[in-house]
């Protein structure tokens, strides 16, 4: 056996049980066609995997957004967040990750759930992505490494190449401490929660209800 393996299952026998069970919770899918299922893990500290509490409570707060609806699952890491949108009966989801282990594990996370048939993964970097896609969404994901820059660029593409359809969701996770500024009209903030350490923000796309002609 390998040393840095045998390194991972020391650190692994030495987590706290309840942040075990947490992280067990946040790689299984809630509820929906795929309930239950185990999603693969991916190795490493690149990947930081949304915690089960906080998955639990994005989806209370979506529950009656997702059904037919179009998903954007950037910076997706295991795809859980696209996945979890999937068995809830989204129409299609698309996930984005630059990492060739990361993509992988979402191949294999949505042939585990039997969920492929709706589900598209792109390989390549999120802020190409966001530039040169002609999708609309309805719910896009945006969970990249805290503090780098990346998010608050992800929500400046977003909003500057308009890639959410109207009352569209962005989900936003962020250090608790660091709440990204909104990005432009026809964006707004919505509520932000807290779970310790861990914020998510909701931004709403207005709909279009001010570009249409007045009737007579």
């Amino acid at each position: 056996m390998k040393t840095a393996e045998i390194c991972r299952k020391i650190e692994k026998s030495r987590e706290h049980p309840e942040k075990k069970i947490d992280r067990e919770n946040a790689m299984r899918v809630i509820t929906g066609s795929a309930r239950g299922r185990r999603l693969k893990e991916l190795e490493g500290l690149e990947t930081r995997p949304t915690t089960g509490k906080v998955k639990e409570a994005v989806f209370s707060a979506l529950q009656f957004e997702i059904e037919g609806r179009r998903v954007l699952d950037l910076f997706a890491g295991t795809g859980q967040m696209g996945v979890e949108c999937l068995s809830r009966g989204a129409a299609a989801a698309v996930f984005v990750d630059r990492r060739a282990d990361a993509v992988k594990t979402v191949r294999e996370n949505l042939r585990l759930t039997g969920l492929q048939d709706r589900g598209r993964v792109a390989a390549g970097d999120a802020l190409q992505f966001l530039g040169e896609t002609r999708e609309r969404f309805d719910i896009v994901f945006l969970d990249p490494p805290y503090r780098t820059g990346l998010l608050e660029a992800a929500l400046a593409k977003a909003a500057e190449f308009d890639i959410l359809n109207p009352h569209g969701i962005i989900v936003a996770e962020h250090p608790a401490d660091a709440v990204p500024p909104a990005p432009p009209g026809p964006y707004r903030t919505g509520r932000t929660y807290q779970y310790g350490r861990i914020g998510v923000t909701l931004f709403r796309r207005a709909g279009n209800e001010e570009k249409e002609p007045e009737r007579p």
